[in-house]
């Protein structure tokens, strides 16, 4: 008996389809069992790579870490394997930056099996037209109507999406971002904070989705979210939501939201390597993401899944509500080190929302991670 160990995220999206993938596979697999272990979506992307790998077949990561792992020989180089083909297939079928966002130092690390990106989300029961301009979103806040995902993550990465959208540069160069652009954004960030309930600063998308769907008096409008197609499912909640791309600074659409999701990595350590990169690629691609993935509560990294009928029929058009969004997105820095400039990043700014830090000490602060950070 084949007994494979892994470990994924404590969500319904991360961990259901998980487990049945893993029952499927081991149906067509006699004497081969998957099981799957999971852990909070904080620890998801706080634990160090290294503890995982020594103890799990398979990981279902998150591509900022890629740069951290790609010298460290933790992870099985997916390239290297028998699935030539298959891999090409997957970078044709990527959604946006989904697939190359595991891609590091020429080699494949791990398989987008999970899309994601900060988009917009309404109650089509108490909107009619979501905003698409940034000024709109303040003018609906301004009547109560927005909640906000603002945990210092978040807020982090809604600083970099703003100004991404703008044209400026992130920790890109000698400066984490243009110093005037930085201002801009952080008045923008600021503005909407002082206009939205104070919940928000210790909510995550999970928490304002389920206050949007499960509460009559929830907010109608949510301009920036990770996107969660559980939440457009039929029965999943009280009131389900409609996601739809991210608003933009002016005319300047949907661009530069900070792509996350997730993708599946194999231990370089596995006894069972390439057995794990079997079930890695089946998961991964078209046939399963569109289909068992998508149907356990999956929220699928593929494009075909993304083009198809049923899942967005199951979805309220989730996936072509917010296509344009994930096209657009921008792959956030991958350099070993970077993963500390986001902790203490999200810190910052959650600091300066919260009215503990000005604009500059802010900016003086996040140039001060950035640079600790390339050292």
């Amino acid at each position: 008996m084949v007994e494979l160990r892994g470990m994924t995220w404590d969500h319904s999206r991360g961990f259901d389809p998980m487990v049945a993938t893993s029952t499927a596979f081991a149906n067509t697999h006699p004497g081969v069992s998957i099981t799957w272990e999971k852990r909070s979506l904080q620890a998801f992307a706080d634990r160090p790579i290294q503890e995982m790998a020594d103890a799990y077949d398979l990981m279902v990561i998150d591509h900022p870490h890629v740069g951290e792992v790609s010298r460290s020989g933790l992870l099985y180089a997916l390239d290297t394997s028998t699935h030539a083909d298959e891999l090409d297939a997957l970078n044709e079928q990527s959604v946006g930056a989904s697939h190359p966002s595991y891609e590091f130092d020429g080699h494949q690390w791990a398989l987008a099996i999970d899309a994601a990106t900060p988009v917009a989300a309404y109650r089509p029961d108490r909107l009619d037209t979501p905003p698409k301009e940034w000024s709109k979103v303040v003018a609906l806040a301004k009547k109560g109507e927005v909640g906000f995902a603002l945990i210092p993550i978040n807020a982090l990465m809604t600083f970099m999406g703003l100004a991404r959208n703008i044209d400026a540069k992130v920790a890109e160069g000698a400066d984490v971002i243009d110093r005037e652009a930085g201002r801009d954004v952080l008045g923008m960030l600021g503005e909407i904070a002082a206009l939205v309930d104070p919940r928000c600063l210790t909510l995550d998308p999970i928490g304002i989705y389920e206050w949007m769907g499960r509460t009559a008096d929830g907010p109608s409008y949510s301009p920036f979210g990770y996107g969660y197609t559980n939440y457009s499912r039929a029965g999943y909640c009280r009131f389900p939501l409609t996601f739809t791309d991210a608003p933009g600074i002016g005319n300047n659409g949907p661009r530069g939201t900070v792509i996350g999701g997730t993708g599946i990595a194999v231990s370089a350590t596995s006894p069972h390597r390439d057995l794990a990169a079997d079930y890695a690629f089946w998961i991964a691609g078209a046939e399963c993401q569109s289909g068992l993935f998508f149907d356990a509560g999956g929220q699928p990294g593929n494009a075909v899944a993304w083009e198809s009928d049923h899942c967005n029929a199951e979805s309220r058009n989730f996936f072509r509500n917010t296509r344009e969004t994930l096209e657009t997105s921008w792959l956030r820095p991958r350099y070993d080190g970077y993963m500390g400039l986001q902790d203490k990043g999200g810190d910052i700014v959650h600091a300066f929302l919260r009215g503990e830090a000005g604009t500059e000490a802010t900016l003086d602060a996040l140039q001060a991670a950035y640079e600790e950070s390339r050292s």
